[in-house]
């Protein structure tokens, strides 16, 4: 089984950053279960992260594994959207895999 690695960058701990960790979780809940390690970064901390990883906006979610690296920038309540973005497998697909 393949496991996720993302890195989310927000700006503070404000209520947009709050809701897209959140949706960040609960998608990966939904789709992954444990099978994926999140690292939330604060870009106003951490700038030469942010510098690295070209972030323009916050908040961005970088999938860093499995390659190749894919980013969604924004609330990522929609998510849907976000989960094909990230590459992340469907909800049934999930269920698939758990059975077997």
């Amino acid at each position: 089984m393949t496991t996720y690695s993302f890195r989310l960058f927000v700006a503070g701990r404000t209520p947009h950053s709050q809701e897209a960790e959140l949706n960040l979780r609960l998608l990966c809940d939904s789709r992954l279960r444990s099978r994926y390690d999140l690292q939330i970064v604060d870009a106003v901390e951490r700038p030469e992260l942010a510098e690295e990883g070209r972030i323009l906006a916050t908040p961005t979610v970088i999938r860093l594994s499995p390659p190749p690296q894919r980013r969604v920038v924004g609330d990522l309540s929609d998510h849907h959207r976000a989960a094909v973005a990230l590459g992340l497998p469907s909800e049934s697909e999930h269920s698939r895999e758990v059975r077997s």
